[in-house]
């Protein structure tokens, strides 16, 4: 590794060592200061953040529209806090702050011996989430981006194991739909964030009402598994975190039921997404 990626290894690996440690309120107040820190510097992060919102909600002027690129910032360093100390919290504290809305979408079909199909954004903390599904009998199998440098990668998986999840590379082994596919076919639980794809292999959509891309993937393994395909969408409320299962999505037949299917997909996460944007993560171009 260079001199650079060594340092940002070493930061990941000590804040994962380290943060959990901290009083919970000490903790949430050194991010709060990171992240008005991160604001302020205004990077490209940020600026594309806005850029989204923009977007997203068009109809706010510029100061409405600051205020909430200020709370999306505060809103994404609180997830990087959490995921630097969900690995030390207690189970039942974590399903005790979990609310949810539509449960019954998840619960049903997998009792039923269906699997399930979930597609989120990247909204509030879908680690938690992933988290509560484990702690609660539904344990889930997903996919990572290999991040760089490789040791960060790897401290994700390590973390995200701990939490219950089975992970799968994206790229660099074996392809995941094949083990995806064999997980949901047999009634598991797949999580998959799906609000950004901009190959040539991605879905036209409209997300609340702009043109973007999402990929076909969650849609595709809802048909060719017949696990139900719910669109979930995520919101911190003051110290909670809730979970709405939105409506099933029917995945049709062949490429115009898969490309229906991430269209309706695209309105659900719409609705979450405009009632609670500053949640929204997304530091990356979504809109073309």
């Amino acid at each position: 590794m260079s001199l650079r990626d060594r340092a940002v290894a070493s930061a990941y690996v000590g804040a994962w060592r380290g943060v959990g440690r901290l009083p919970e309120a000490r903790a949430r107040s050194l991010f709060a200061r990171i992240g008005g820190r991160t604001y302020r510097r205004n990077g490209r992060g940020v600026q594309q953040l806005r850029a989204n919102y923009a977007r997203l909600r068009p109809e706010l002027d510029a100061a409405d529209l600051e205020d909430l690129v200020h709370d999306g910032v505060q809103s994404y360093l609180r997830y990087w806090c959490e995921a630097f100390r969900l690995s030390t919290w207690p189970l039942d504290d974590l399903v005790a702050r979990t609310r949810t809305a539509g449960e019954e979408r998840l619960r049903t079909p997998y009792a039923e011996g269906r699997g399930v199909v979930a597609a989120l954004p990247h909204q509030a903390n879908w680690d938690w989430a992933g988290a509560w599904a484990c702690a609660t009998g539904m344990p889930l199998m997903t996919v990572a981006e290999r991040l760089e440098p490789v040791r960060v990668y790897d401290e994700f998986v390590r973390f995200r194991s701990s939490l219950g999840m089975q992970i799968l590379p994206l790229t660099g082994g074996e392809p995941p739909m094949t083990a995806l596919g064999d997980w949901a076919g047999a009634g598991g639980f797949v999580c998959l964030l799906a609000d950004r794809d901009l190959s040539r292999t991605a879905v036209d959509v409209e997300l609340a009402g702009q043109p973007a891309r999402m990929p076909p993937g969650p849609a595709l393994l809802a048909q060719r598994t017949g696990a139900d395909l719910v669109p979930v969408t995520l919101a911190y409320r003051e110290d909670d975190l809730e979970i709405t299962f939105h409506e099933p999505v029917d995945p049709g037949t062949g490429e115009d039921g898969v490309a229906a299917a991430t269209r309706a997909v695209a309105a659900a996460f719409s609705r979450g997404l405009v009632a609670d944007t500053a949640d929204w993560h997304m530091m990356q171009r979504v809109f073309p």
